[in-house]
């Protein structure tokens, strides 16, 4: 009977890595969330995608800063927005008629590539889709980003205090988001976009003051698991301050989880400004965006079905590389999550652990002084023997030769 020693055995316990604990060895936090994020195939594609959407929608047509939206006359006669417009490379605006050009259909060829006079055609009226679409891009977007920007700020700081102070802080915070979660957004959202209709600015603020309750829930129940880790005891006891606490120690080990919402609530804010301006209670006219577009040629579906694609690519465009991103995001901030390793750094890795001889031992005596023992412990990997001429002999069954013997 006979125990072996594998020949791969670490020389100590500090040495049981992982190959991918070694490829990753000495980077901070940051930078592994940094590695594990760009190294997501789907989520670099989305932001590309994003990126290259944003460009479009805002360099095309430009855009509008300020002013109500609405339609007003130039001395001239021409229409043009209430607001400081900065044009864009397309000559085309979203709200004057055209002359009609190929019956409206969409005059974008890919082979050889050719935008036309009009891309994505035009509807009964002559008006430019593309410049419509646009402009609605323009809209979603910056509904997606104030939605973001205002639930992360209102979720995060209720969350925080609500799971760090707990009891009567705690209960009045819970019982507020309780009424906030009660309230239907599609009802109120269609009140609010009664009044402030054609204003995205305004009505992403809105959307975001009633879209938080679920981040906030999130971040309260991070902070209640964190408050209790002793690192938290150790600044506590080192002086620090509630203040300190929460947005120096707690909040950066929760950001994992806060980003990760933050993107989803951002795709479900596209989808739901979407479905107001469908439903008429979104951006109203003379301003447009991406339901406004479908609900207004819902009709001319059968005839005019180029009307509703590009409007809806846009719209699933927009909420697939958010989600995408999210899902990026949330792979790389789990500790779990492995990072993938190149065969080249495997083989690099493998060849920094180190590693001793494996040895058999057969049952017998256990002192080495009587030679008919000691010649039974063998070495049973050679290949570790730098210089071929200190490999021990051996005859031909295998074992070494005795003492005294050629």
């Amino acid at each position: 009977m006979s125990t072996t020693l594998p020949t791969d055995a670490p020389q100590d316990r500090g040495s049981e890595q992982s190959l991918e604990q070694k490829a990753v060895a000495g980077l901070s936090q940051g930078a592994l969330v940094r590695r594990r994020f760009f190294r997501h195939t789907g989520a670099m594609i989305a932001m590309v995608v994003l990126v290259l959407v944003i460009l479009l929608a805002f360099t095309s047509v430009g855009t509008v800063i300020g002013g109500t939206g609405s339609l007003q006359a130039t001395p001239d006669g021409t229409l043009e927005i209430n607001g400081w417009r900065i044009q864009g490379w397309w000559p085309l605006d979203w709200f004057t008629t055209y002359p009609v050009v190929n019956g409206g259909l969409p005059t974008l060829t890919l082979w050889p590539f050719s935008l036309g006079e009009h891309p994505f055609g035009q509807d009964t009226l002559g008006k430019d889709v593309f410049a419509q679409v646009m402009r609605g891009t323009q809209q979603s977007i910056t509904v997606m980003f104030l939605v973001g920007a205002v639930s992360l700020g209102i979720g995060v700081l209720l969350g925080a205090l609500s799971g760090f102070y707990r009891g009567t802080i705690d209960s009045l915070i819970m019982r507020f988001t309780d009424v906030i979660i009660i309230i239907p957004i599609i009802v109120i959202g269609s009140i609010f976009g009664r009044i402030f209709g054609g204003n995205a600015i305004v009505f992403g603020i809105f959307l975001g003051i009633l879209s938080w309750t679920g981040l906030a829930r999130l971040v309260r129940g991070e902070f209640l698991a964190l408050r209790e880790r002793e690192f938290v005891d150790a600044a506590r006891v080192a002086g620090a301050s509630n203040r300190r606490i929460i947005f120096q120690h707690i909040l950066p080990n929760a950001v994992g989880i806060i980003i990760v919402n933050t993107t989803l609530l951002m795709s479900a804010a596209v989808l739901t400004e979407a479905a107001l301006s469908f439903l008429g209670f979104g951006i109203t006219y003379p301003d447009v965006s991406l339901g406004q577009i479908i609900s207004t040629y819902r009709e001319a579906f059968r005839t005019r079905p180029w009307l509703f694609w590009w409007p809806g690519l846009f719209i699933i465009i927009l909420a697939l590389c958010i989600n995408f991103i999210g899902d990026g995001l949330r792979d790389a901030f789990d500790p779990r999550q492995q990072s993938k390793v190149s065969k080249r750094k495997a083989r690099r890795a493998a060849a920094a652990v180190p590693s001793v001889q494996g040895v058999q031992i057969v049952e017998g005596e256990t002192s080495y002084d009587d030679p008919e023992i000691a010649d039974q412990v063998t070495v049973r990997d050679e290949s570790v023997i730098e210089d071929p001429a200190e490999r021990p002999a051996t005859d031909v069954d295998g074992e070494s030769p005795k003492d005294g013997q050629p």
